[in-house]
């Protein structure tokens, strides 16, 4: 018999939605229209129907522009923001629904790395205890000494010096820090890790050193990322696919050699053309016109149509819906389906 816990993906996102309301008050919903009082909710949609699949072991990027809802389905998938529509589902079990206390045991398989590493180690506390934490609140029946035998380990593991373990995070660069904040993420052992934006506020010089790292952690411990990302350069080294998000909406998804080769929705194609390349004398980018329309009052049809320079009537009308391409790629564009792209 077939093991199905290798054929499903380890996460799964089926329509997910997310809306913030500006307005929190009765009164401030209340507006004047035409002479009349109606009563309109103000939101921002930031994450709009994303359905995605991330198989064991695969390493997921997800990119866009600023705005783009990255950072909100990162949130969504860890538990930290709750969605407005859809469903997430974890090895086979869906979470979003799961309260607090039932989420626990997910949290040891689940672990997220943050943006910035100034802000995501706690400064009163020492390196050990910040490592020390989540081994002793997740492994409550191991000792102190095999508490900090693993965290050692762990340490050696990401290039900590087991030295630093005494000092505060200010005492730190900040790559030093990420490889910390790593450490933490690594320590109770799981088998799922959130990347959102990791190396963004680093130096170029460190950017590639902690994604080595990553992609080290990934061989040796068998992880899957979901890594968030604005840096298209950093994922052809590090994405196995990649997910293009516009307006809280996915365009285009591929795998990274076929998305790299052979991109097919405009924005794509216009994120690609802004990554430098050396060998390029003559540098062809493509400048998109026009500003990014409001999250809080979408644009009709394709979110895409205010910028795009192959948009048509239809575009302005109806949505386009994902379709399947030959190569495998998945993309969300009438042009396309035209084969006027």
């Amino acid at each position: 018999m077939k093991d199905m816990t290798q054929t499903r993906p380890l996460l799964e996102l089926k329509g997910l939605e997310k809306r913030f309301d500006l307005d929190q008050g009765v009164l401030e919903t209340v507006k004047l229209r035409g002479g009349k009082i109606v009563r309109e909710q103000r939101s921002v949609h930031a994450v709009n129907n994303v359905t995605l699949e991330v198989d064991r072991g695969e390493a997921l990027c997800v990119v866009g522009e600023s705005g783009c809802g990255k950072s909100t389905v990162a949130r969504l998938v860890a538990g930290l923001l709750t969605p407005s529509a859809g469903e997430i589902h974890y090895d086979g079990q869906r979470i979003d629904d799961c309260s607090r206390k039932e989420l626990l045991p997910l949290r040891k398989k689940m672990q997220m790395i943050f943006q910035n590493p100034y802000a995501s180690l706690n400064p009163r506390m020492t390196i050990q205890q910040a490592l020390e934490e989540p081994v002793h609140h997740h492994n409550p029946s191991m000792t102190r000494a095999e508490v900090h035998e693993k965290v050692i380990e762990v340490m050696q593991s990401v290039g900590v010096d087991p030295l630093w373990a005494s000092r505060y995070p200010h005492e730190f660069s900040g790559g030093q820090r990420q490889r910390i904040a790593i450490a933490r993420a690594l320590t109770v052992d799981p088998e799922f890790i959130i990347a959102d934006e990791p190396i963004s506020a680093l130096d170029v010089s460190i950017q590639a050193q902690v994604l080595n790292l990553m992609l080290d952690a990934k061989e040796d411990r068998g992880l899957t990322y979901l890594f968030i990302t604005h840096d298209l350069s950093v994922v052809e080294h590090f994405g196995s696919k990649v997910v293009v998000l516009y307006l809280g909406a996915i365009c285009e998804m591929a795998d990274t050699a076929t998305l790299f080769a052979s991109p097919k929705h405009p924005y794509t194609k216009a994120l690609l053309s802004a990554v430098p390349q050396l060998k390029d004398d003559k540098p062809n980018h493509i400048r998109l016109k026009g500003e990014i329309p409001t999250p809080i009052n979408l644009p009709t049809g394709c979110p895409f149509h205010t910028r795009c320079p192959a948009a048509n009537n239809r575009c302005l009308a109806e949505k386009p819906r994902p379709i399947q391409q030959t190569d495998g790629s998945t993309v969300a564009c009438h042009g396309v389906e035209e084969g006027r792209l």
